[in-house]
């Protein structure tokens, strides 16, 4: 299993050289699996060059959305493979009382905001809402749960042979409660990031910042490492960079980070900020 990093920045997608070693496209992450089925995670502006480089390729395609929110969805119309009528394309997401996924998705994917719609798709499309237990996608095994978010967001654990991969990309773990003392029962996504070789997190703010943004549904930074050492994570790529932090900002919060992590017993070169063009294997 490999991971590609496609789209790692949040809220919205920047264009600005000084973001550009990290990108600033929104979410989006390509896990090839050795069956070459690919998992697509979200459908940020980042998709939109993942599909050209995946447009006629013959293995099905299978998106795995959090949520709904524009920028984990903002791509989907330019992800090339949907227009292909010899294309496979199953996109998955979260469930709500407010209907089927594929009518939720319609609401962006039509006029006034589109001027393609759903129904217009030449691919063969399926719209399935993720179900509570574990499903195949391959030769994986994908779990997911409904975790701390604005709105019905999932977070996803896909494990492939002994590699585990865990995707929280939008997710405010410590809302409420104490990440070092708390019951783990009581954590959001704790299950499922325990032990996982790849934990990509949600650490979109620095402790100043999430003093006026608590219950945004986002992660300060040391929230962000204190959650991935109490699941006992391998490795963890910080995700969903704020549209406002360049790189230097970046740089700054990695090494404020790297050192939390060491304090609690990780290993330097395990911690990462994600960044576009980069890919991990587990």
């Amino acid at each position: 299993m490999r991971a590609e990093f496609w789209g790692v920045r949040g809220s919205i997608p920047v264009a600005d050289r000084a973001m550009a070693r990290h990108g600033g496209n929104t979410a989006c992450v390509q896990v090839e699996l050795e069956d070459h089925v690919s998992v697509v995670l979200d459908a940020g502006s980042g998709i939109r060059a993942l599909g050209q480089r995946m447009a006629g390729g013959p293995a099905p395609i299978h998106i795995l959305l959090t949520h709904l929110h524009l920028d984990h969805i903002n791509g989907l119309l330019f992800f090339a493979p949907l227009f292909d009528p010899g294309a496979e394309v199953t996109v998955w997401g979260p469930p709500s009382l407010r209907g089927p996924l594929r009518r939720r998705l319609a609401r962006y994917l039509s006029a006034p905001l589109s001027p393609v719609e759903i129904r217009d798709l030449p691919a063969k499309v399926r719209f399935r809402v993720a179900p509570s237990e574990p499903f195949r996608v391959g030769g994986a095994r994908v779990q997911c749960r409904l975790v701390n978010h604005r709105g019905p967001t999932l977070g996803y654990r896909i494990t492939e042979g002994d590699s585990v991969l865990c995707y929280l990309p939008d997710h405010e773990p410590a809302l409420g409660q104490p990440l070092h003392s708390g019951p783990a029962e009581w954590i959001s996504g704790l299950g499922l990031a325990r032990d996982a070789d790849l934990l990509i997190h949600d650490g979109q703010y620095t402790e100043d910042e999430y003093r006026l943004t608590r219950g945004w549904g986002h992660s300060a930074l040391g929230d962000a490492v204190d959650f991935a050492a109490r699941a006992g994570s391998r490795r963890l790529h910080l995700f969903h960079h704020d549209p406002s932090h360049d790189d230097a900002a970046l740089d700054l919060m990695r090494i404020e980070a790297t050192e939390r992590w060491i304090e609690a017993g990780g290993d330097r070169a395990s911690l990462a900020l994600a960044a576009e063009g980069t890919s991990v294997g587990l």
